[in-house]
């Protein structure tokens, strides 16, 4: 009774001026600006300052101080409460106990799912499908949303080209296009038709900017990066999830040609609102304000707030800064009320329009419609992440059509990672229980039933570096994930040896623990781990047919396991039900469709590797003397898996690229096509994919970039004609002085199923 009659006085007062301080007529609450500006007016500097903080739930206080500190108008917003449970007493501190009733927000990482997991982002962008990676937030938004949470610090779109960033799994891969493409899917899928909604989220957009690009692939490491290429490669799909309508802003840990994101005021202030217009929330990443002391441009923590206010940072993550430093910086006159009042409106405004003032408990809801559990198998969405999940894997290698396998005879299921709960659903799981995952073991029963024999051996343990297990298992403040089987390694291997020479074929779970490729887990080198290699030698020695499932978050250096292995089927982490959907897979009830979102180097010595480098004076060419070409002459320059590869259980043929025309006027356009055939025996997907080639430009170009794809299903036999539309946009490039145009000259446009195998076709703009 009591949280109704709160409910119903909510409007009231959050309309209504206290009669001693105004005798004017409030605004309406549905005039925004206005509704703002009174509520602002009616705000005391540290009830402002008090608006910019941002709070680790579990982390920088206790339940019952920060519910003192919330009554008392000192925050603005939690982070990681997910239970309504939890977040309620919280609205009720700020609703029923302090002065001005303004809501509280509640933010969680909901990068890849929210109590459902779905495969981790490299994997949503190894589906290019967009509907897929929209239905994935779209489901994690109803599930956070009825768990009280207002916004996901996600999706995180940083460009990457180095795998040893253990952050590569967070990401879209390697590619402008594609990871613009799904971030903007990534938003509409968080927010719906609008933010308001209360099975909708608000996103934040990360980590802004250039973060993937940190030097020599380690965490919070520096980033220098010549204007042209980061306009170019780097920023557009930050401004994608923008123009999307992303509400919000995480602002990356690493500094940009020598200063800090934090404090970057070209950053914040020149490019992303006053050229972007961006009008929402700026959050600093946890703890980044403090860091800027540590970065050595702040001298203590009065001078870090003091730059990161000016810069732009709206609400101050995880610290106390803002709260110590900001009143006597205003009081110096060292911080305008005029910075001061920006941030709180952008913070309140971002609040407004996910209908917080209308209803704060708009994703709280009534103590009576709490679920009774909120870990209950009734809350997940099992068949939808199963669905993404199969469209997630790439076929890298497919040897005597070892896959599909039949459902008969004797299986062999081998690999640390066959049965690893926790492992499937990958780094940042949100509020997804291990125990509710499907394991492949688990996953490869279901699908066998009593058809044929499933045989098990762990066969080796992830890593046998007890530092290596020290040091992640110290990251998960919980409890430890990595857990040694204590046997020796030869101990292990005999047993995988001995299991697999019962089996017709044998399956190999190998790659790397969830942890491994994580936030702070960047590694030297991207082989398997000894270990497994070790495995993986033992039992190409039986003989039998060799099955490599991968599960890992970042490319691996596969040339040794693409030369012993008949098939490799890269998984990722697909989440939930995971092993189900590697089941599908692996027997045929699903024929994988997924291409490579990012390139495979040959060895770590080969990185960064990507399709779309700088054309050079002195190229390889494969086939041709290496001398004198930039080239690496201990093995093959090219990567071992390109950009934009993936295998299928049927073949596709490609017609030569039809134009409509050799010459493109001003502001028209030209079609190119091609005829697309199933020439195999079964039903599939392939992605058909457009780069163009700028053939002389003035300043250097790339080899090819991706400008569109579609993804096409065919039936054996069946044929369809897949035309693109190439237009002046698709031509523009940002030159020296960062004008966004296209040049007059030729084209190339070139369309295949990856990036390295095209047919081409010129045209010329004039």
């Amino acid at each position: 009774m009591k949280h109704l009659f709160v409910l119903g006085l909510v409007a009231s007062i959050a309309c209504h001026s206290v009669q001693a301080q105004s005798s004017s007529t409030p605004p309406s609450i549905n005039d925004k600006s206005a509704f703002i500006t009174d509520l602002m007016s009616r705000m005391t500097l540290d009830e402002k300052i008090g608006q910019l903080r941002l709070i680790s739930i579990g982390g920088d206080m206790p339940l019952t101080r920060l519910a003192d500190e919330i009554a008392a108008g000192r925050v603005g917003g939690t982070f990681n409460s997910v239970t309504r449970k939890d977040n309620r007493p919280l609205q009720d501190a700020a609703i029923q106990r302090s002065r001005l009733k303004i809501p509280m927000s509640f933010a969680y990482d909901v990068v890849h799912g929210h109590r459902t997991i779905f495969p981790i982002p490299l994997g949503l962008a190894s589906s290019w499908d967009m509907d897929a990676i929209t239905l994935t937030m779209r489901t994690a938004a109803i599930e956070a949303s009825s768990d009280a949470v207002d916004m996901s610090f996600a999706p995180m779109v940083d460009i990457s080209r180095d795998p040893r960033w253990g952050r590569t799994s967070e990401g879209f891969g390697e590619d402008p296009y594609l990871v613009s493409a799904a971030a903007r899917a990534a938003v509409k899928g968080f927010q719906g038709t609008s933010p308001k909604n209360a099975d909708s989220v608000m996103s934040a957009v990360k980590h802004f900017a250039l973060y993937g690009a940190v030097e020599g692939g380690r965490d919070y490491a520096t980033v220098d990066m010549s204007p042209m290429r980061m306009y170019q490669e780097y920023l557009p799909p930050y401004k994608a999830a923008i123009d999307a309508g992303s509400g919000g802003v995480m602002v990356a840990l690493n500094s940009i040609n020598g200063v800090p994101a934090s404090s970057n005021t070209w950053l914040l202030q020149d490019l992303l609102r006053k050229d972007w217009g961006f009008k929402g929330v700026t959050f600093s990443d946890h703890g980044a304000i403090v860091e800027l002391i540590r970065h050595g441009v702040a001298k203590d923590e009065r001078e870090a707030a003091k730059l990161a206010i000016k810069a732009g940072i709206d609400m101050s993550m995880a610290d106390e800064v803002y709260l110590k430093e900001l009143p006597g910086l205003v009081k110096s006159g060292e911080v305008s009320d005029k910075e001061i009042d920006n941030a709180v409106r952008e913070v309140l405004s971002t609040k407004y329009d996910m209908g917080l003032f209308h209803d704060p408990y708009r994703r709280i809801g009534k103590p009576a419609d709490d679920p009774a559990d909120v870990n209950a198998e009734s809350r997940l969405h099992r068949a939808e992440t199963r669905d993404v999940a199969r469209k997630s894997m790439v076929l890298l290698e497919n040897r005597k059509q070892t896959l599909p396998l039949k459902k008969a005879g004797t299986i062999a299921l081998v690999g640390p990672l066959a049965d690893a709960k926790i492992d499937m659903m990958g780094s940042w799981s949100a509020a997804g229980v291990a125990a509710q995952s499907v394991t492949l073991r688990e996953g490869m029963r279901n699908a066998l039933g009593d058809k044929a024999r499933l045989v098990y051996a762990r066969g080796a343990n992830v890593t046998t570096d007890e530092k290596i297990v020290e040091y992640l298992n110290f990251m998960n403040w919980d409890k430890p994930e990595v857990t040694q089987d204590k046997r020796t390694p030869a101990a292990m291997i005999a047993e995988a040896v001995k299991v697999s020479k019962q089996a017709d074929v044998v399956v190999l779970a190998v790659g790397e623990s969830r942890g491994m490729s994580h936030e702070s887990s960047s590694r030297v080198t991207i082989d398997l781990p000894p270990g497994q290699r070790e495995l993986l030698t033992a039992l190409k020695a039986t003989g039998k047919p060799l099955v490599l499932v991968l599960m890992n978050g970042r490319p691996l250096a596969l040339a040794r396991e693409q030369k012993e292995a008949d098939a490799i089927l890269e998984t990722w982490y697909t989440g939930t039900e995971g092993g189900n959907a590697i089941s599908d897979v692996l027997f045929g009830d699903y024929n994988p469709s997924g291409k490579l979102p990012i390139s495979f180097p040959r060895s770590t010595g080969q990185i960064p590797t990507y399709y779309n480098k700088p054309r050079l004076g002195r190229p390889f060419t494969e086939g041709k003397p290496g001398n004198y070409t930039s080239q690496y002459f201990e093995e093959v320059t090219a990567p071992l898996y390109p950009f934009g590869y993936g295998l299928s259980y049927t073949d596709f043929s490609l017609s030569d690229v039809t134009l409509s025309s050799p010459t493109m006027k001003r502001g028209g356009k030209i079609d190119a096509s091609v005829t697309v055939k199933n020439t195999g025996k079964r039903a599939g997907e392939t992605v058909v994919q457009l780069y163009i080639q700028d053939v002389a430009a003035s300043v250097v170009r790339p080899v090819k970039e991706l400008k569109d794809f579609r993804k096409v299903m065919l039936q054996p036999g069946e044929e369809k004609v897949v035309r693109f539309t190439v237009d002046e946009d698709k031509l523009k490039f940002f030159n020296a002085q960062l004008k966004y145009a296209a040049e007059a000259g030729e084209f190339n446009v070139q369309i295949g199923l990856d990036s390295a195998a095209v047919k081409q076709q010129g045209f010329e703009l004039q």
